[in-house]
C-alpha cells in the first residue's frame, strides 16, 4: 500500500521536507523573493498563478527527489493544481517519491495571551476529504507562539492537538506546527513551556495515535529529543523561522534526529530570471546544504 511506504518513509527515511505552502499572506513576499514585484500582477488569481508556475520549476527540478527532499507540503491551489500534466500529488509520489502533506489552516487570529491561535475552519472535513482522494498523506497547521505565556502556550497545544485528532480520523497524519517566533523576547522560557504542554497532549492522544511536530529550531541543542524519542512521534522536523538558510543549516545541524521543513530558507536563492541551469544548480546547492545539516549532525 502506498500509505504504508509513505509511513516508512516519514518515519525513518533520511531527508527533509521542502515547504511549498505559502498562503495568501506570504505568498507576495515568496514572489519579490523570486524577482516578481507586486506591479506584476493583480488580483489573488494571477498571483497564485505565478507562485504555482514557480512551485512546479521547483519540484520538477532534476535535483527535486525522494533521494534526498522525503516529503512536501503544498498549499491548497498547488495540491489542486497540475505538474507535468498529472494531480500535484500524482507527480510528487509516482513521478519522485516525494509524499505529499497539504497545508490546511487557514492563517493566524489576533495574539492573545501572547501567542496567535489559528482561525477558524469550517471547511476542515471536506478539504480533508478531497486530500484523501488525491492521495494526500497528511497535513500541516501553524499556529505562533510569540511570547512565554503558559496559558497561551496551553491554548495552543491544546488546539493543535484537538485539529489534529479530527485529521487522523480522515487516516492522514496531521503535523503540528506551534511555531515560537523567533524574536520572541524569552524564547528558550516558551520552548520549555511548549515541550511539556506536547508532552501533555501526547500523554492525551487515543491509543495506536501518531503525529509529527514542526517545531522552531531550539536555543539549546537537542532539547526536543524527548519527542523525538517518544514512539507516539512519527517525526520531529524543524522550521526555519526567518533564520537565513546558512543560520537554520548550522542549528539543525546540532539537533540530532531532527530534520529540516523550510521553506524561505529552501529557495532564497531561486529567481524568476534564471535559465533552467542557474536554477536547477542554485536548487540543488540548496537542497544539498539542507540535506546535510538534516543527516550529518555535529
Amino acid at each position: 500500500m502506498a500509505n504504508d511506504k509513505m509511513m516508512a518513509q516519514m518515519s525513518s527515511k533520511p531527508g527533509f521536507i521542502a515547504a511549498l505552502d505559502q498562503s495568501g499572506g506570504s505568498t507576495p513576499g515568496a514572489l519579490r523573493l523570486y524577482g516578481i514585484p507586486d506591479s506584476e500582477y493583480s488580483g489573488d488569481a494571477e498571483m497564485f498563478r505565478l507562485v504555482h508556475e514557480m512551485r512546479v520549476r521547483i519540484m520538477t527540478a532534476p535535483a527535486f527527489t525522494g533521494a534526498k527532499v522525503i516529503a512536501a507540503i503544498l498549499f491548497e491551489l498547488t495540491m489542486d493544481g497540475e505538474a507535468k500534466g498529472k494531480p500535484v500529488p500524482t507527480f510528487l509520489w509516482e513521478d519522485r517519491s516525494i509524499v505529499p502533506f497539504l497545508k490546511v489552516d487557514k492563517g493566524l487570529a489576533a495574539e492573545k495571551d501572547g501567542v496567535q491561535l489559528m482561525k477558524p475552519m469550517p471547511d476542515l472535513d471536506p478539504l480533508l476529504a478531497r486530500a484523501v482522494k488525491l492521495n494526500v498523506f497528511g497535513t500541516k497547521m501553524r499556529s505562533v507562539i510569540n511570547l512565554a505565556s503558559k496559558d497561551g502556550i496551553a491554548a495552543i497545544a491544546r488546539q493543535q492537538f484537538e485539529i489534529g485528532e479530527q485529521i487522523a480520523k480522515h487516516g492522514l497524519m496531521p503535523i503540528l506546527e506551534p511555531e515560537i517566533s523567533i524574536k520572541s523576547p524569552d524564547k528558550a522560557g516558551a520552548e520549555a513551556i511548549l515541550l511539556a504542554e506536547l508532552t501533555k497532549g501526547l500523554d492525551a492522544l487515543s491509543a495506536g495515535r501518531k503525529v509529527m511536530f514542526k517545531l522552531t529550531l531550539p536555543e539549546v541543542p537537542d532539547f526536543y529529543m524527548p519527542l523525538i524519542k517518544d514512539k507516539r512521534v512519527a517525526r520531529v522536523v524543524a522550521l526555519s523561522g526567518g533564520y537565513t538558510r546558512a543560520e537554520a543549516c548550522k542549528r539543525l545541524a546540532a539537533n540530532h534526529g531532527m530534520i529540516a521543513s523550510f521553506s524561505r530558507a529552501l529557495a532564497q536563492d531561486l529567481r524568476r530570471s534564471m535559465s533552467d541551469a542557474e536554477f536547477n544548480r542554485a536548487l540543488g546547492e540548496s537542497i544539498d546544504e539542507i540535506y546535510r545539516a538534516s543527516t550529518e549532525k555535529v
